[in-house]
């Protein structure tokens, strides 16, 4: 019996792998939380593209100056769906502003919504927001004497996410907290590019160790040396208590 060889999804860099999916008034999904496990490459290569009108999926918006706060900067993205953005203040003078339109979630129903698109379910209820602002304009209904807010679904036109490893066929594997929102994201893209650190040939992971099957990465970026910044940085004085 012959051997069965995939087709490699590697592609040369984050510059190619972008050319060709990315254009004006897209909606994208982008995986991270703070500045752990953004695809660093792959948001350079989107800034460098120069597309705009951009509608962007992401738990935050990176911090000034790095992260999707460069596209922020370039002024690149005229809509976030997010839950988290205390912590860039390019992000919250556009918005009080009115230059940047905001559709806020609540963490765990941001990444229900993005589960829900990438699964075909196109809507839920969640208690989550009931009474609150995040429940305006929403339907709501009341399942066994309490009340529920209807939800919709999360799709994204191209998904951007970082793994730290993945083999040549697309199957990855994420490092530790750095899995955040990056398999959701993934799932809800119609076409999905992951940056990894890593590239093995298919076999090399043990299929119990697959975080994210191949079937949902079109293309693979290798990115052996990102900077991983540190959102904030704490420590004590030496010999302090």
């Amino acid at each position: 019996m012959g051997n069965r060889t995939s087709r490699s999804k590697l592609v040369a860099d984050a510059h190619a792998a972008l050319a060709d999916l990315v254009a004006d008034g897209q909606t994208l999904a982008v995986g991270g939380f703070g500045l752990c496990g953004i695809p660093e490459a792959l948001i350079a290569a989107l800034r460098d593209s120069g597309v705009k009108d951009l509608t962007v999926i992401s738990n935050n918006a990176g911090v000034d100056g790095f992260g999707l706060g460069l596209l922020l900067e370039t002024r690149q993205i005229r809509k976030m769906i997010s839950s988290y953005v205390g912590e860039n203040k390019e992000f919250e003078r556009q918005f009080l502003a009115g230059e940047l339109e905001l559709e806020f979630n609540p963490q765990g129903t941001l990444a229900e919504r993005l589960r829900a698109g990438g699964a075909g379910i196109p809507a839920f209820y969640t208690a989550t927001g009931y009474g609150t602002v995040v429940a305006e304009g929403k339907e709501t209904r009341e399942f066994n004497g309490k009340h529920y807010v209807l939800e919709t679904a999360l799709v994204a036109d191209v998904a951007l996410v970082k793994a730290w490893k993945a083999d040549t066929a697309g199957n990855l594997v994420f490092r530790k907290t750095a899995r955040n929102f990056n398999p959701a994201c993934a799932m809800a893209g119609k076409v999905c590019v992951a940056e990894v650190e890593e590239v093995v040939e298919v076999g090399a992971i043990d299929p119990d160790q697959v975080h994210l099957p191949g079937i949902y990465v079109d293309r693979i970026v290798h990115n052996p040396a990102p900077e991983k910044r540190i959102e904030q940085r704490t420590v004590r004085q030496q010999g302090g208590k």
